[in-house]
């Protein structure tokens, strides 16, 4: 890339934000899912399922090597969203 082909930190951001925005609603609607998934099972550790978990973290690695993403920061990423998701669920199940 030349000097002059390198975008200005605006323009970066801008980028960013809009990955952002797509990321959200991408959130927006794995939520979605979630809540269908969690309709469906029974108890509380069918909510936290720890299987599934690793599952879908050994499925995410192998999606970011593929990307070129770095595995680490992917992993740690889901493990955020999960964690977080499973707080959600579980005081969704609880309220019904």
């Amino acid at each position: 890339m030349t000097e002059a082909a390198t975008p200005s930190i605006d323009e970066v951001r801008n980028q960013i934000d809009a990955l952002d925005a797509r990321i959200v609603e991408l959130i927006a609607e794995r939520q979605e899912w979630v809540l269908a998934a969690g309709s469906l099972k029974k108890d509380e550790q069918a909510v936290r399922a720890p299987d599934r978990v690793e599952q879908v973290i050994v499925k995410v690695r192998g999606l970011a090597e593929q990307s070129g993403a770095s595995p680490e920061v992917v992993e740690h990423a889901y493990r955020a969203m999960i964690a977080a998701f499973i707080d959600f669920e579980l005081a969704h199940h609880r309220a019904r």
